[in-house]
């Protein structure tokens, strides 16, 4: 299973935001280059970034730190916050994105996702954003009346490569992940599901591990996004990246 550190963009700076709020965020630095080539560092094998105002926006808008990240790194790096065109997704490959997240679009415009699917085979990953099970949109700020459940199900045979399932209601809280609602989702679908939001410490992982799948349909957890935890030093990377791949070695916290 892969740890994946997440890279949270809000006027050019990484930031992490309490449960989506904008007005709740802490900001940790104004380098995004120099965070990614830390990340890379310490080992990280993927990076999350999500572009903050571009959700908002339904644009991206961090275009330059973006851009950063991708120079300051050899390691493959999706990102999420406001692509939702075919062109933004060229775009955003063309700049040596390895991966892209598409999220409200994925709920307002189910068939953007299977056409990216055939255009960009094996490069689109779908973000559901769930509170209370129900799908989320517009930066989380609207609540829709779809299950994520029943979202999911939807690009099943669409060729999506991952979902990304965040419970907003962790998110940034370090309360520890909705493990049973990621389970739920990820024994619904054959697609890998990524977990994301509420991971506190090691202990969350080792949770997570203790039974990630394949479950009977071939689904399982075959990620685990990480943020606050990471940059509070509640969560040691090469501690977390151990428990999931024996016999790596620790190394030194952020």
């Amino acid at each position: 299973m892969m740890i994946i550190p997440a890279i949270d963009l809000k006027d050019g700076q990484c930031v992490r935001l309490f449960q989506g709020d904008m007005t709740q965020h802490t900001v940790y630095s104004d380098d995004p280059g120099a965070m990614a080539r830390h990340w890379q560092a310490l080992g990280a094998q993927r990076l999350h970034v999500v572009d903050l105002n571009g959700a908002f926006a339904g644009q991206p808008v961090n275009a330059a730190a973006i851009a950063a990240i991708v120079a300051a790194t050899t390691i493959p790096v999706q990102l999420g916050g406001g692509i939702r065109t075919l062109e933004t997704i060229e775009s955003c490959l063309t700049m040596g994105i390895q991966r892209i997240i598409l999220g409200t679009v994925a709920c307002r415009e189910p068939q953007l996702v299977r056409q990216a699917c055939q255009h960009f085979p094996g490069r689109i990953l779908v973000g559901i954003d769930a509170r209370d099970g129900w799908v989320a949109v517009e930066g989380w700020a609207e609540v829709t009346d779809i299950r994520a459940v029943d979202l999911a199900q939807r690009f099943e045979e669409v060729g999506v490569a991952e979902i990304i399932f965040t419970d907003i209601a962790r998110d940034g809280a370090l309360r520890g992940p909705n493990l049973e609602a990621t389970r739920a989702l990820a024994e619904s679908v054959t697609i890998p599901v990524i977990l994301s939001g509420g991971i506190s410490s090691l202990a969350d992982i080792q949770r997570v591990m203790e039974n990630p799948g394949p479950y009977a349909n071939g689904g399982r957890i075959a990620g685990i996004i990480t943020g606050k935890a990471l940059y509070d030093g509640r969560l040691d990377f090469g501690a977390a990246v151990a428990a999931c791949t024996p016999g790596s070695k620790p190394s030194n916290r952020l």
